[in-house]
């Protein structure tokens, strides 16, 4: 047994999930401040004793982005100089997951980039939840708890008890996502073929499988401008769907995202806590949104305690 006690901080990307965090391990969060100079740095003071702490520290690196990772940053760095027995960071929402490889001439690699900050900062560790691209865990030279937030999701799904269900893949990235729904939820599968034309603009061709007089689910990692996954709702209400229900773990909204899940024939959109919800997503009134505070929790309990994480989900997949 870790005989380290646990310390829990939060950054300013979302206490609200942090503060779920503690209350599910029964701990008082550690105290620190945050304050700016004249010129606007940051900087944090942790005002609770840490020497010999397992500490974790909890900030999504979302929007605005290099706010919060800067913050996560000096956090990480003060922990570590406080003498903190191991610092954990847990970044729920992984900012720049997207800039994992070089897909043209003269760009960076930015997610290695912030691999590298992270752990020159003083991380020991990193907890995160359904990176853009699994293979982001090799970009770090220290361990990664890499969890998915799908029995967060499918333990949702499976108590509205859905009828004549069909999982939907928006595109073929997300074939191995929709085959775990399907599977878990007893459901048919479907796949839509998405061809982009440009950065910004794609169409949708067909669908293989079937989706008229079904109810549908999509699912995929996150919705940040939203088109891939309203184009598919509109064409699959096309081919006869009736109710259609879209769940992601990041709800990123950025964009004209709100506007355009308005104007889509979705029923219902699911999303989790990882991030912090601003006002315009008040504006969606069919969102809902589920928490992984009890996940993140369990890991970290885990984590502390050397248990395994892999007996956690397959507990939770048998829920």
């Amino acid at each position: 047994m870790n005989q380290h006690p646990t310390t829990i901080f939060s950054g300013t990307g979302n206490p609200q999930l942090a503060e779920a965090i503690s209350r599910y391990l029964g701990l008082e969060m550690g105290v620190a401040k945050l304050w700016r100079f004249p010129d606007g740095e940051k900087c944090v003071r942790v005002e609770s004793d840490v020497r010999g702490h397992d500490c974790f520290v909890v900030q999504p690196t979302c929007a605005p982005v290099d706010e919060n990772l800067v913050e996560l940053l000096i956090y990480l760095d003060c922990l570590a100089r406080a003498s903190a027995a191991r610092v954990t960071a847990v970044v729920p929402y992984f900012g720049y997951a997207r800039q994992d490889r070089k897909d043209a001439g003269r760009v960076p690699i930015t997610a290695k980039m912030v691999a590298n900050l992270i752990t020159a900062a003083g991380a020991d560790r990193v907890l995160a939840i359904d990176m853009h691209a699994k293979q982001l865990q090799g970009f770090f030279d220290i361990p990664v708890d890499h969890l998915t937030a799908e029995p967060v999701m499918i333990k949702y799904l499976r108590k509205k008890a859905i009828p004549d269900l069909t999982v939907v893949a928006p595109d073929v990235g997300n074939m191995k996502t929709a085959s775990r729904y399907a599977t878990a939820l007893g459901a048919e599968l479907a796949i839509i073929h998405k061809r982009r034309i440009s950065g910004n603009e794609v169409t949708f061709d067909e669908i293989i499988g079937h989706v008229e007089d079904r109810n549908i689910i999509m699912c995929d990692d996150m919705i940040s401008t939203g088109g891939t996954i309203t184009g598919a709702a509109h064409l699959i209400r096309q081919r006869g769907a009736k109710k259609i229900y879209v769940g992601a773990t990041h709800g990123v909204f950025c964009g004209q995202a709100i506007e355009k899940l308005q104007q889509a024939p979705i029923d219902e959109v699911i999303v989790t806590d990882t991030m912090r919800q601003d006002e315009s997503s008040k504006l969606l009134k069919n969102l809902t949104v589920l928490t992984v505070a009890e996940l993140l929790g369990e890991a970290i309990r885990r984590i502390h305690e050397n248990e395994s994480l892999s007996e956690m989900f397959e507990k939770l997949s048998k829920a």
